[in-house]
């Protein structure tokens, strides 16, 4: 009998044992929701606080009359929405003012295009009498320029004669 007893009492501890790991990892459990809740409230605290203040701060600025208000203070909300409005349409056009037009460049550049041209004219004209002038003086036959280097032929450099020969 005694070996019978003892089996029972070691089947009841073991069963004793394994309720107690369960219930520990079941406080351990409730401890930390404990914990988390504990952290929500201070959250939510925290919150209330600031919103009370932020309340009474709104509370204290609508007692003081518009014309006495300093500039340094906090605007409303639909005061301060027109304001964003409005700097944000101000900035709008003060981009849209740097942006470059495309006809104007096009123009600008149309126009210094034609600048250099006609300050390459004159170099080009003076160019073309040095060369005249080098080959009647050793000699040789004058021919008119290519008149794809200058846009508009000078009249110094036609031919006087549209049968003129090389040789004479």
């Amino acid at each position: 009998m005694i070996c019978s007893c003892q089996k029972q009492d070691s089947a009841a501890e073991q069963q004793l044992a394994q309720r107690k790991v369960e219930l520990d990892a079941r406080e351990e459990a409730l401890i930390e929701r404990e914990k988390v809740v504990d952290e929500r409230k201070n959250a939510l605290d925290e919150r209330e606080n600031a919103l009370a203040k932020n309340e009474r701060a709104t509370a204290n600025a609508q007692m003081i009359p518009p014309d006495v208000q300093t500039s340094d203070m906090a605007p409303d909300a639909e005061q301060a929405k027109v304001e964003r409005d409005r700097r944000i349409q101000q900035l709008a056009a003060e981009f849209r003012a740097m942006m470059p037009d495309s006809s104007k460049m096009k123009a600008e550049k149309d126009r210094m295009t034609q600048e250099r041209l006609r300050q390459r004219q004159p170099g080009l004209e003076e160019l073309q009498s040095q060369k005249q002038r080098k080959s009647e003086m050793s000699g040789g036959a004058v021919f008119p320029a290519p008149e794809a280097t200058s846009p508009t032929p000078s009249p110094a450099l036609e031919p006087t004669s549209p049968t003129s020969s090389p040789t004479p």
